[in-house]
C-alpha cells in the first residue's frame, strides 16, 4: 500500500517499508521458505567462509583494512551513506571475488579504474524451437564480468527485482557472448513470449561497478 509519509526504509514488527520508484509503500513482511536455493546455500557458506578468515587476520591486516574502509562510502539508502567499517569492506571485496571464482584477500587492494562497462544489448533468437542467448560485445570488459539474470517474466513488465549471478561471462565470438548455458542451467529454457532481464557486473580485484541492465523478450520460431 502507498503511504503519504516521510521516508523510510525497514521492518518494524510484521510491516516493511520501502521506497520504490512509486513512491513510499508499507507492506507486510513476506513469509520466507525455510528451503534455501542452491545459490542462497553458496552465498551462505561463502559469507562464513570470509568471516572465518577476518578472524584469523594479524591485527596488522585488519588495520590495513580499516583505514582502506575509512575512504569508501556505503550504498545510499534513504539519501544516507557513511564509512564502511574495515569488516564490512573486507566481506564486500571477498565476496565479489568468491562469485568471480577468485581466491580470498587478506589485504586491501588498491581502488580500480572502471572502464564504462562495453556490454550491449541482449539478443534472444529462436531457430525452430532452439533458443539462444547473446550479448553484444564490441570492446572486451573486464577480465571478470558477473552475468547476472532474472527469471523469465511477463512481456508486460518493464523492470524486475529478483536476480541472481548466473556465472561469469563467457568469451567473445565475433563480438557476440553465448549466455544460454548459464541462463538455462539457472532458470530452464525461457518460454516464448516472456521477457528475460540480464545485467552484467565487472570485477577487478574485487572491486565492483555499477551493472548495467538490458532485456528483451524471447520471439516466436
Amino acid at each position: 500500500m502507498r503511504v503519504i509519509t516521510d521516508r523510510q526504509s525497514g521492518k518494524i514488527g510484521n510491516t516493511v517499508s520501502v521506497l520504490t520508484r512509486y513512491g513510499q509503500v508499507q507492506r507486510r513482511r513476506p513469509v520466507r521458505s525455510k528451503r534455501r536455493t542452491n545459490a542462497q546455500a553458496r552465498a551462505r557458506m561463502d559469507l562464513g567462509r570470509i568471516s572465518a578468515v577476518w578472524r584469523t587476520l594479524t591485527e596488522e591486516q585488519r588495520a590495513a583494512w580499516h583505514a582502506a574502509a575509512a575512504k569508501v562510502n556505503s550504498r545510499g539508502r534513504l539519501g544516507q551513506s557513511g564509512p564502511l567499517t574495515g569488516f564490512a569492506l573486507f566481506v564486500k571485496i571477498n565476496c565479489a571475488r568468491a562469485a568471480a571464482g577468485l581466491s580470498l584477500l587478506t589485504l586491501p587492494p588498491k581502488p580500480a579504474q572502471f572502464r564504462p562497462n562495453p556490454v550491449g544489448p541482449l539478443t534472444i533468437t529462436n531457430r525452430r524451437g532452439v533458443i539462444e542467448l547473446l550479448l553484444s560485445v564490441p570492446r572486451t570488459p573486464a577480465e571478470h564480468t558477473l552475468v547476472i539474470g532474472s527469471p523469465p517474466c511477463s512481456a508486460g513488465r518493464s523492470f524486475s527485482c529478483r536476480f541472481a549471478i548466473l556465472g561469469l561471462l563467457p568469451a567473445p565470438v565475433r563480438r557476440q557472448c553465448n549466455i544460454t548455458e548459464l541462463y538455462v542451467n539457472k532458470y530452464g529454457v525461457p518460454p516464448v513470449g516472456t521477457r528475460v532481464f540480464i545485467r552484467t557486473r565487472q570485477v577487478i580485484a574485487g572491486w565492483e561497478d555499477d551493472p548495467k541492465e538490458t532485456n528483451t523478450i524471447v520471439p516466436r520460431g
